[in-house]
Order: C-alpha cells, then structure tokens, then sequence
C-alpha cells in the first residue's frame, strides 16, 4: 500500500487540540493496518534555565503528570482497538524534540499534532510547535484544527 503509515506519531499536551489529535491518530491508526501508534509527551525544559529552583522541586511532578497523560491515552488506545502502542515521555524544548529530535526516538511516517497547545504566549512571541513540526519534520504532518465530525 503506497499510503500505508507504518509509525504513527501523535503529540499530547493535554490541551484540547491534543485531545482532538489523539482521536484522528486512533482513526488513522486504524486505517493503517499493523501500525503503531507513538504517543509523545515533552515535559517542557525550556524555562529551567529562568527558574532552576522552581523547575528543580517540580520535575518530579511534572514527570508524573507526563506519565499519567499518557497511561491515560494507551489505555484509550487500548480501548478502541489500537494493541501496537508506544508511550515516549521526552525532556527538552517541544519544538526541538518534535521537529528536529524526533527520530532520536522513533522513525515517524507521519505526525499527528493539535495546531496549538497549552503555551499560547510562546506562540505569540516566538511561534508555535506546530509551525517548527511543519518547517522541519522529514515525514508527512497531520495539522487537527476541528472536533470529529
């Protein structure tokens, strides 16, 4: 099959948009018969470096949440019919892992990301995860914008 994704990538934040992407990773999932749906959570490092003691009494929590969001999403996955399941729970900056690093974890065929997610200020000033995805992905990119019809 010429359009067959073999890895699917889908990143979670937690947000609504992440929500929403997650449903059309299982819906491609399930399309794509033998895949295996990567879920991937980034536990955000990039304002360790303005707030070292804040950031360093929180990882553990921060860790924890990241684990939960995604047992919660394997479960879901589970759920629907989607066995071939991987969880990645990465540290660093989320445009930096999800657009560059990526492979470091798994060889994408296609990424699956909510066109925002939780830091909307980040968006303003510097741009969105999901544009980096875009501009620097190597694989196809599914941009979710609006709910399941």
């Amino acid at each position: 099959m010429a359009n067959h994704y073999k890895n699917i990538v889908v990143a979670v934040d937690g947000s609504d948009l992440g929500e929403l992407a997650f449903r059309k990773a299982i819906d491609v999932a399930k399309r794509n018969v033998d895949s295996t749906l990567h879920i991937i959570h980034v536990i955000d490092t990039s304002i360790s470096t303005s707030f070292d003691m804040l950031y360093d009494n929180m990882v553990e929590l921060i860790r924890k949440h990241g684990e939960v969001l995604l047992d919660r999403y394997e479960l879901e996955a589970n759920e629907a019919g989607i066995h071939n399941v991987n969880k990645i729970l990465a540290k660093g900056t989320p445009k930096v892992v999800l657009a560059k690093k990526l492979s470091d974890y798994v060889k994408a065929d296609i990424i699956i990301c909510g066109a925002t997610g939780l830091n909307a200020m980040e968006q303003i000033f510097i741009g969105s995860n999901t544009e980096a995805i875009v501009r620097h992905s190597k694989c196809d990119v599914l941009i979710v914008r609006t709910p399941e019809q």
